[in-house]
């Protein structure tokens, strides 16, 4: 996901990320009714950026909307949009519910996001209306004010994690139903032809989530979980969905003891132990290096530190061979535990998108193009971990933050225990993003290697595109990980719960959770 700092969005005054691009929040209403108007620019890049808008209703329930804003400079274009009918004419913006995000109740909210150009300057809108009415900043039945302004502060920081938020329509808790095939601990995996197979030879999918905070508490002040439970009750809400894959993103100066409370030995003995509970319960862990060393400032960056507090575009050759070293020596023998080597690599942008420098530096590391630090590239994480003569199950992720596999075949790295899959994440605002692309360049890799999909999500709370995905990689054998298992609020969209209880949010986790208890690995 082209985040990519785990974030769970909530209504923010004057935020400004740490690539200093702006997030504004305005409020509108309607006459007798209410709403705030959330909107975000989540990344930015030379001519164009990424936009969200999260409309929150504040008072009576709609039952259609219009969203409306217009843009400070003439030269800012919506180019591409998703959720909601988009249609601009001058520097004004439009954007008219879908049928299936029509109606928001009461507190309810809806996201919609957009791509976009510019040239100059690209300032946040300072007004927006709904259904014809302009900004106010309350519930009011009166005569509207003409606009309420967007503020924005250099101060501000985005954080990895918010407060869960209660749906103003609770749905049912999971049912305790699901959970099939727990008879023992996870099973130790390896590579057959084009699947992964159990020590008995029996095919077997990776199936699950994704769990955020391991590779941003400790470097946020937050502690090792973010205060989210690790015990067995938080397990069994898990198995209550059907999950039999949880991957795990890690942060690499915490486990290494380099920056971060908890790190070192604090940190990895929490990795551990629970690695061995999920084992325990039947339950296969994905330990995925998320947060890695290195300054980064080009192109798609999230932030200018030079410490694991982002995503960068490639793990770096000083810190990321030892992690998998030593991550590696900690579970060796347990084939049960799979390796992510790197969450979401995009020397593609920093590369100028030429495929060959692109996917050369993926596989090679070193000296990149555009990219300060030395880089390790995949064949240098899959030889620390073979180094310590572990033969557990390693996933490769594409380009363009994972989402393309276009040359994978092309340049696969070698792997001595001949237990590589490929990665691919799938978000509905990413550039392969429909059954066609799938076709072209998931399958091709699919025919020959195990693929996983250690990331899918949507940036609403509707399941309409996660149904597709999980639909297409059912069809195709291919394991999928859906974000994410955390109480954030579903605002924002890809995130599955409201409670640690396992709550699903409404209609996104309802949706995956519903999905998940149909699937045998």
């Amino acid at each position: 996901m082209k985040k990519r700092i785990a974030l769970a969005t909530a209504t923010v005054v004057g935020l400004i990320t740490a690539g200093g691009t702006a997030v504004a929040t305005a409020t509108a209403t309607a006459a007798a009714s209410g709403c705030s108007v959330g909107y975000t620019i989540s990344s930015q890049w030379p001519g164009g950026f990424q936009g969200a808008v999260t409309l929150t209703n504040l008072g009576s329930p709609l039952t259609y909307w219009t969203l409306a804003f217009d843009f400070p400079n003439a030269n800012q274009k919506v180019t591409q949009g998703w959720s909601a009918t988009w249609t601009q004419s001058g520097a004004h913006v439009t954007a008219a519910n879908l049928s299936w995000n029509a109606a928001v109740p009461t507190n309810g909210s809806v996201s919609i996001g957009f791509v976009g150009a510019w040239s100059g300057a690209n300032p946040v809108p300072t007004s927006f209306s709904v259904n014809g009415v302009a900004c106010t900043g309350g519930v009011s039945s009166g005569t509207p004010s003409p606009s309420a302004s967007a503020t924005a502060s250099a101060s501000a920081s985005a954080s990895a994690s918010a407060s869960a938020s209660a749906s103003a329509s609770p749905s049912p808790s999971a049912s305790s139903s699901g959970g099939g095939g727990y008879n023992g601990p996870a099973p130790a995996l390896h590579v057959a032809g084009n699947h992964l197979v159990t020590a008995a030879g029996a095919t077997y999918r990776l199936l699950g989530v994704d769990r955020s905070s391991g590779e941003y508490a400790c470097v946020q002040g937050k502690g090792m979980w973010d205060s989210g439970p690790v015990d067995q009750a938080s397990v069994d809400a898990m198995k209550a969905w059907n999950i039999h894959a949880l991957r795990i993103p890690l942060n690499e100066e915490c486990w290494l003891g380099l920056n971060g409370t908890p790190s070192g030995a604090t940190y990895q003995q929490a990795v551990e132990d629970y690695v061995k509970l999920l084992v325990s319960n039947g339950i296969n862990p994905i330990l995925d290096l998320h947060w890695t060393y290195g300054a980064y400032t080009g192109p798609g960056t999230a932030c200018s530190d030079a410490h694991a507090t982002c995503q960068k575009p490639m793990p770096d050759a000083q810190y990321a061979p030892t992690f998998w070293s030593q991550v590696a020596t900690a579970f060796k023998g347990n084939n049960a535990v799979v390796f992510d080597l790197f969450n979401e690599p995009y020397p593609d942008a920093p590369a100028s998108y030429v495929p060959a420098d692109s996917w050369t530096c993926w596989r090679d590391g070193g000296t990149c193009t555009g990219i300060s630090y030395q880089v390790a590239g995949m064949q240098s994480l899959i030889n620390a971990v073979r180094s310590t003569g572990a033969t557990n199950v390693v996933m490769a992720g594409g380009i363009q933050w994972s989402n393309d596999l276009s040359h994978w075949l092309q340049y696969e790295p070698t792997d001595s225990s001949g237990n590589l899959i490929a990665s691919w994440h799938s978000y509905n605002f990413n550039g392969c993003s429909n059954t066609s692309c799938w076709d072209s360049q998931v399958a091709p890799v699919a025919a020959q290697v195990p693929v996983d999909t250690g990331e899918i999500g949507q940036n609403s709370c509707a399941h309409d595109y996660t149904d597709s995905v999980m639909a297409w990689a059912d069809s195709h054998g291919v394991g999928y990980q859906a974000w994410t298992w955390d109480p954030w609020g579903c605002s924002g969209g890809s995130v599955l719960i409201q409670d640690w209880s396992g709550t699903p949010t409404v209609t996104y986790g309802q949706g995956v959770q519903a999905h998940l208890l149909t699937q045998t690995p």
